[in-house]
């Protein structure tokens, strides 16, 4: 009898979606707005396009920034509670050792089944430390890389994100003409980009389509209306 072997599929880039989603969210729907906005207001087409192009690279940067940071951020927070677990596996090690049998007994184990894994696990303090950080603390090793690879994809996706709307009022002089077109460009990208952000991160494709490009144009609307109003 042949046996098939089981295959799983985890979606493992959660962290490289994320970056993508935050950058592309972002850079589709801010100059989105700030386009529309702007021709409520003014005639031409190189003050949206000057503008536009502006608010990317401002927005790039930001966002990238803001990328990085939060990846430090995290970095931090994890080498400052592994260095404070280290401490109290060297001061108190029978009270570390207790709490890691309490992490199995809440998996059903019984203290016969729990002594000689504990027992293991306290012959190698790393790897003692990387059960409590795990189990204990729930903060798992970060990438030492991705602070800057997060800032990247972030910026990334934001400027090819941006540039999707502001492209009609590059290629067309005519500001009232290009409006339409970056529209539905936008709406479109929007949909396709909410659609497949769906697929990857295991939601309703369809829902998530939708709602990208209702908040998309909702804010690219009140932006257009807001401009018309002071213009």
């Amino acid at each position: 009898m042949v046996h098939m072997r089981h295959q799983e599929r985890h979606f493992t880039a959660s962290e490289t979606v994320r970056d993508v989603v935050i950058g592309m969210s972002d850079g589709l729907t801010v100059p989105f707005a700030l386009a529309a906005g702007l021709s409520g207001a003014v005639d031409a087409a190189v003050i949206v396009v000057t503008a536009g192009l502006a608010e990317i690279a401002a927005g790039s940067i930001a966002m990238g920034l803001g990328g990085y940071l939060a990846a430090r951020t995290d970095a931090e927070h994890y080498d400052t509670e592994r260095l404070r677990e280290s401490g109290e596996v060297d001061t108190m090690p029978d009270a570390e050792a207790a709490e890691v049998a309490d992490v199995f007994r809440g998996y059903g184990l019984t203290d016969a089944q729990i002594s000689p894994v504990v027992a293991a696990i306290r012959q190698d303090k790393d790897r003692w430390l990387d059960f409590m950080m795990r189990f204990e603390l729930g903060l798992e090793a970060p990438d030492p890389n991705r602070a800057r690879v997060s800032a990247l994809t972030i910026a990334a996706a934001y400027i090819l994100g941006g540039l999707i709307p502001l492209s009609p009022y590059i290629l067309l002089s005519n500001v009232q003409t290009a409006l339409p077109v970056s529209v539905i460009a936008t709406l479109t990208a929007l949909f396709i980009f909410g659609y497949i952000k769906g697929r990857l991160t295991g939601l309703n494709p369809l829902r998530g389509a939708f709602q990208t490009a209702l908040v998309g144009g909702l804010a690219a609307l009140i932006a257009f209306g807001i401009a018309r109003l002071i213009g």
